[in-house]
């Protein structure tokens, strides 16, 4: 199956379905067809051959979902874009991509415009609401394509979609996911949170340009579901659109649910009569939380872990395992679940060999749904992708029932007198405190131990916590070497749009003028 497959077969079978929403503006599944097919066709007025990358730089809309069916109908290669970076970082994704037509909101096109001398590769920049000096108009673009599906030939093998890596180390890679690739976890997603044809309806507030939302609306028009688009999250709207548009299904990150529950004062007494599971990602989520949340939404919980690298999934900590969890298994709570169907995952030592049950090394990733390549990047793709098993940088263990425990990522890993300390095993002792909202925590360089441990943590309102509060609790829970013995109290715990810690944000004043940055 290709992308495009899904919407051109609702769009003949149940035409009049609604497809995706954004406050007035609608689109019924052959309304939405037809604009994916006057997209294809502009693409190729543009000369665009397949595999070309378009490039698009937009907060959500209907439009940067719909492109993707549009440019899987000619092999066209959309490439989205973090509306959050710099314009230079902008530039460099651009640059890199290839890409010769550019579609841009026009709050961003400014930026682009003060770094188009680094973009030699544009032919066309495109605004997608307006047309300032310099710009084409979208709706001109658009205006006068033929409206009838190309028909062009296009294979499950082709590229569908290439995807930035959020870069929180170093530059971004672009990540090439193929048709095939998205048609299996689509599939994958689907099965375990039971989407049912005709009858699932979807509030997307994460960002279109990251994985999760990607996969959330494909996974929705491949049972012929509707979309309900949010520009931007926002607690009280999500919320409130949940009843309103009788949603079925979401999905968060773990911070977006806390707000939710946070800064919408009457959630506890709101009924979600329509909503069947919520989704999240991204991180774990604290016990606490997860009980509230799912007395306030009243529907079914599943966790799923993945990467741009796996398309979106990789793992899943099932409905059943959370109620496992509550039911008196807490320890669930800190695995990212099973392999997902039809995927194999295993732990691995250095040198690629599988570890004992209980042993911590590296996940690896075996499953129809991993990318092709790193766009452009052989010695990263070959050093990633081995033996057609894609090797992730987070290390772990899994238990004898194949539940995964992500310790953190192997990079992050502090070596402190000798001994290796993971800083989620070290965080994930932080959050049972009840002062503690949230945690991060980082090795400092230590001319003792060549590293220490310094937890960063946000307190709970009206919350009084000490060192020596911290240290003690902590040494209730962690072997000594482990236990932080350093501390600082801040607002907020930086992350990046997924969700992700910014920890290269919280060491570099540690590190800074230190040549070799680790213990």
């Amino acid at each position: 199956m290709r992308l495009h497959d899904f919407m051109e077969y609702y769009a003949r079978e149940t035409p009049e379905n609604p497809c995706v929403e954004m406050g007035d503006v609608r689109y019924n599944y052959a309304s939405a067809n037809t604009f994916c097919n006057r997209l294809a066709h502009a693409c190729i007025s543009a000369n665009m051959a397949k595999g070309e990358r378009l490039a698009w730089l937009s907060k959500n809309c209907i439009e940067e979902m719909l492109v993707f069916y549009g440019g899987s109908k000619v092999g066209v290669v959309p490439t989205p874009i973090n509306y959050r970076l710099a314009p230079p970082e902008w530039a460099y994704i651009i640059d890199d991509s290839g890409a010769r037509v550019l579609v841009v909101e026009e709050e961003f096109c400014a930026g682009i415009d003060s770094v188009r001398a680094k973009l030699p590769n544009v032919e066309r920049f495109i605004c997608l609401d307006g047309q300032p000096a310099g710009w084409e108009s979208f709706t001109d673009w658009l205006d006068g394509q033929p409206e009838h599906n190309p028909n062009h030939a296009i294979s499950e093998s082709d590229d569908l979609y290439q995807m930035y890596t959020s870069g929180t180390t170093g530059l971004p890679k672009g990540a090439v996911l193929s048709q095939r690739a998205i048609a299996a976890n689509t599939r994958m997603i689907t099965m375990e949170l039971q989407m049912q044809v005709g009858d699932t309806r979807i509030l997307c507030a994460l960002p279109m340009y990251h994985a999760a939302a990607g996969i959330s609306h494909k996974c929705t028009v491949s049972v012929g579901g509707s979309v309900v688009v949010h520009r931007d999250f926002n607690p009280v709207a999500v919320v409130d659109d949940l009843v309103r548009h009788r949603v079925t299904n979401c999905t968060l990150v773990p911070a977006m649910i806390q707000a939710c529950l946070v800064h919408v004062p009457d959630i506890a007494e709101r009924k979600f009569p329509d909503l069947r599971s919520m989704g999240y990602g991204a991180s774990p989520i604290a016990e606490e939380t997860l009980r509230q949340a799912m007395a306030a939404f009243g529907c079914r919980f599943v966790q799923v872990f993945g990467m741009t690298e796996t398309t979106a999934c990789a793992t899943l900590l099932s409905s059943g395992a959370h109620q496992r969890a509550l039911e008196g298994e807490p320890h669930l709570l800190l695995s990212c679940g099973r392999a997902a169907p039809g995927t194999r995952i295993k732990i691995v030592d250095e040198a690629g060999e599988e570890v004992p049950l209980g042993e911590v090394g590296e996940i690896a990733v075996n499953g129809p749904q991993l990318m092709t390549s790193y766009w452009h990047l052989p010695e990263a793709t070959a050093k990633t992708l081995r033996d057609g098993w894609l090797y992730t940088g987070d290390a772990a263990r899994m238990d004898e029932e194949g539940f995964v425990y992500i310790q953190d990522r192997i990079k992050d890993m502090i070596v402190t007198g000798g001994e290796n300390v993971y800083p989620k095993e070290v965080e994930n002792a932080l959050f049972d405190h009840p002062a503690i909202a949230d945690a991060a925590v980082i090795g400092v360089p230590d001319e003792k131990y060549g590293e220490a441990i310094l937890a960063f943590v946000v307190t709970r309102e009206a919350a009084d916590l000490s060192l020596e509060d911290m240290i003690s609790f902590c040494r209730e829970r962690l072997a000594g070497y482990k236990v932080p013995r350093q501390m600082q109290i801040i607002d907020e715990i930086p992350r990046n749009p997924s969700g992700k810690v910014l920890k290269k944000d919280l060491r570099e004043p540690y590190w800074e003028g230190v040549e070799r940055r680790v213990g």
